[in-house]
């Protein structure tokens, strides 16, 4: 399933340039399994053979983030919670989505806030369902796009540039995200937890 996924990325990406990264980035925030961890190292790739500029690629790629995740956003906040559940039993195993998946990611954007948002939108499982969370936990829409950007900004840069790196190379990244997702989740979860711990020392700071 994967190999033929995999192949309909290339595909769409070859044929359509720009606008395939974008269609792919789009529907990757919006909810709907598009391993960005391939569309973006093969774009990087393109990118080093000179069919694409790897800047158009990073801005691309972050403009397709966005409009899916405002997507995914206004879908958890303006649809009910009991029929977004409903949804979610009969077809989240389409999407890769659990009753479990849901009730953590709001349980922690409730809990957090925004850190959880810019968390979740550079973990590998996570970040596509995360603004949908974030809808139906209604955070404050500037403040989901301000963290969604600058995690959409990062993400992406980075791994469009390892794909450029890697050159012919660049499926071995998609691999690597795969054995080491839990890592990067540990790895994202004791960066959030030391934002939290800094924020706290600040606010004792001023009280005093």
């Amino acid at each position: 399933m994967l190999e033929q996924l995999t192949g309909l990325i290339i595909h769409l990406i070859q044929s359509s340039g720009y606008f395939g990264v974008f269609v792919l980035m789009t529907l990757n925030a919006t909810a709907i399994p598009i391993p960005s961890e391939v569309t973006l190292p093969f774009a990087g790739f393109l990118s080093s053979q000179g069919n694409l500029s790897l800047s158009f690629v990073i801005v691309i790629g972050i403009l397709g983030d966005l409009t899916g995740s405002v997507i995914g956003y206004s879908i958890g906040y303006f649809l009910e919670e009991a029929i977004l559940l409903n949804l979610i039993k009969k077809y989240g195993k389409f999407i890769l989505v659990t009753e479990h998946d849901y009730e953590k990611a709001t349980k922690w954007i409730k809990k957090y806030g925004t850190p959880v948002v810019f968390i979740g939108k550079m973990t590998p499982g996570v970040k596509s369902f995360i603004s949908v969370a974030a809808g139906i936990t209604e955070i404050k829409f500037v403040k989901f796009i301000l963290g969604n950007i600058l995690a959409a900004l990062i993400y992406i840069t980075s791994v469009s540039y390892i794909g450029f790196y890697l050159g012919s190379k660049w499926n071995v990244l998609g691999g690597y995200f795969r054995k080491f997702e839990l890592l990067i989740v540990v790895l994202l979860i004791l960066g959030l937890l030391f934002y939290i711990n800094y924020k706290l020392k600040i606010i004792k700071f001023k009280k005093k």
